[in-house]
């Protein structure tokens, strides 16, 4: 994880996409898409249906590794609102263990709202904290410092003549939009208009990479 400033407050961020507040030992992430794959396979389309266990396995290390004891997931955390019901039990016990072990709050998202079930947890439609408002989608008319997720930021270069697309972080002075953490998830161009309008000012493509952020201007 590398250092990362928003908002008057120091954060750490991982390429998972995951973003740790040491001063309140809470992990913030968004857009898990938990039960994508059997999301799909109902509606005749068969995805391995791995992509659960992958994200929960990876957001079990991210919580060892930094030793959280909070975590509030961004919104679209299933993606449905009957995705928990779903769970495979060795996926469900894992997410019910995290959410035993931890402060967890869920912020509703536009794919999972009134969960049918949630696994444990605090569901709330948006959250502040520290003086930074935590919600699914960022609003262009927010004056207060913004965490959310929903637009899955994704860095597209031409490095050496091949295509890489890394998942990134998108900053402004007063909004920071994550990442999609979930292992089954897509992403969108960081200069696409919807994440412009977002921002609503200049910005920047932050990529968590080798123990360094890169910093990339995004025009608004």
């Amino acid at each position: 994880m590398v250092p990362l400033s928003f908002a008057g407050e120091t954060f750490s961020a991982a390429p998972s996409g995951a973003l740790y507040w040491p001063a309140r030992r809470t992990l913030l992430v968004a857009d898990l898409h938990l039960e994508k794959a059997s999301w799909y396979a109902r509606l005749g389309q068969l995805l391995p249906p791995y992509d659960s266990r992958a994200t929960l396995e990876t957001l079990t290390e991210e919580v060892d590794r930094t030793g959280a004891t909070s975590l509030y997931c961004l919104g679209d955390s299933f993606h449905d609102r009957f995705g928990c019901d779903r769970l495979p039990a060795d996926s469900r016990a894992m997410l019910i263990g995290l959410t035993e072990r931890l402060d967890w709050t869920w912020i509703v998202g536009n794919h999972d709202p009134g969960f049918a079930d949630h696994c444990g947890g605090a569901i709330v439609e948006e959250a502040l904290v520290g003086g930074i408002l935590l919600r699914h989608e960022a609003r262009a008319d927010e004056a207060r410092p913004e965490m959310s997720g929903h637009f899955h930021p994704k860095l597209r270069l031409s490095v050496n003549g091949k295509r890489v697309a890394r998942r990134c972080f998108v900053a402004s002075d007063r909004k920071l939009i994550l990442p999609a953490f979930g292992a089954l998830t897509g992403g969108l161009d960081v200069w696409h208009p919807e994440i412009i309008r977002a921002i609503a000012g200049e910005a920047v493509a932050l990529v968590p990479a080798a123990g360094r952020l890169l910093r990339f201007p995004i025009a608004a």
